[in-house]
């Protein structure tokens, strides 16, 4: 019988990291190995293992190089990959994210109208009828790459990146949607922003959603952001 992680390559990745590698691409039965196999190390933690950090394809184990060693931990996870089914994958959270769009909160939802043919209320209506998987956290704290952006939607990136957006703005990148958790340049296309404050690191847990997660915009009126962002920003 096959094993589920037979694509699996692990390789080092500088000198207390390994890095493994379950497929190429964008692909969420690709993710869901990786999701299943975070889970399993997590709750089998290896001695010596610091953090395990999944991407879209892979996953990054860092390690303390004087409790283990690479080929340690590749046979632990060869171990695990036999057996896969030995710790489901958990429900995933739904998060949901209220979004203004358009006007000064989507400075290019005309940009993607344009490209698409599709009318604001219609790009609105969409965007915001899927719930979008979390495959990958990074760029800057927070920053989600969501996958399952409806093709009607999607939209290349800008040709030139702005300096500065701010936190909360909701983009469109060619397949994929996702959200500025806190001021930064940025290329994508933004058709909205979010009146939440997704990174907090004074809060408990700094972030409302992990790798795994699924994100459910929400439209709200302009009036709304408002009261929103004065009850999370003051």
């Amino acid at each position: 019988m096959a094993l589920l992680y037979e694509q699996a390559r692990i390789r080092l990745s500088g000198d207390r990291a390994l890095l493994v590698e379950y497929g190429d691409g964008i692909d969420p039965v690709v993710n869901e190995k990786v999701r299943a196999m975070t889970a399993l190390l997590k709750r089998n933690l290896p001695a010596g293992v610091e953090a395990v950090v999944p991407a879209y394809r892979s996953l990054s184990i860092l390690y303390d190089p004087i409790t283990t060693t690479p080929a340690g931990l590749a046979e632990i996870l060869h171990a695990l990959e036999a057996d896969p089914d030995a710790v489901g994958i958990a429900e995933p959270k739904i998060v949901p994210i209220p979004v203004c769009y358009g006007g000064t909160f989507g400075p290019d939802i005309g940009i993607v109208m344009e490209h698409t043919g599709l009318r604001e209320d219609e790009i609105i209506a969409i965007h915001a009828s899927v719930d979008y998987p979390i495959y990958m956290i990074g760029f800057t704290p927070g920053f989600c790459y969501l996958g399952g952006l409806d093709r009607r939607l999607q939209t290349p990136r800008r040709k030139t990146p702005r300096l500065s957006l701010p936190a909360g703005s909701v983009g469109i990148a060619e397949s994929q949607t996702g959200m500025y958790p806190v001021e930064s340049p940025g290329g994508w296309q933004i058709i909205g922003r979010t009146p939440l404050r997704l990174f907090a690191p004074a809060r408990e847990n700094p972030f409302l959603y992990e790798a795994g997660d699924r994100i459910r915009f929400v439209p709200i009126t302009g009036a709304e952001f408002g009261r929103l962002f004065e009850e999370e920003w003051s």
